[in-house]
């Protein structure tokens, strides 16, 4: 139990991108799937603990950055035990292509799950050609 509890607490450690000296908090990278369909691209972000007022999503050129951060909700008279993810602030930035519809870009979070969904533009979805049979 002991080497398993030293395991979990070695991942948390390793999943900290920094601990400036401005920030008291470590800045974690939040795991993320993307996937894609035929209209547009989907970035789900695992961010515990945030929600739509504790979320920043900017675009700076072809940079798309998500950043969250998450309140210390400690019980009073009582010391946390164990805990697998520490309290910090999340971030992460990702390049996209100019495939992506930039002014319709959304998002929503619901349980600490961010979704953002970067449709495409109309001439970077698939189309189908038609074939014909010449005499």
């Amino acid at each position: 139990m002991a080497d398993e509890k030293q395991d979990i607490q070695n991942q948390a450690v390793q999943g900290a991108v920094c601990r400036e000296a401005d920030k008291p908090r470590g800045v974690y990278l939040p795991r993320v799937d993307v996937y894609e369909t035929k209209d547009a691209i989907v970035l789900l972000a695992d961010m515990p603990g945030v929600d739509d007022k504790s979320v920043d999503i900017t675009l700076e050129k072809d940079v798309l950055t998500i950043r969250g951060s998450v309140a210390a909700n400690g019980l009073k008279d009582h010391g946390i035990y164990y805990a697998e993810y520490g309290v910090g602030d999340y971030e992460r930035a990702f390049s996209i292509s100019d495939e992506v519809d930039r002014e319709h870009i959304s998002a929503k979070v619901k349980d600490g799950l961010l979704n953002v969904l970067l449709p495409k533009i109309e001439n970077a979805k698939v189309k189908k050609i038609a074939v014909t049979t010449v005499q």
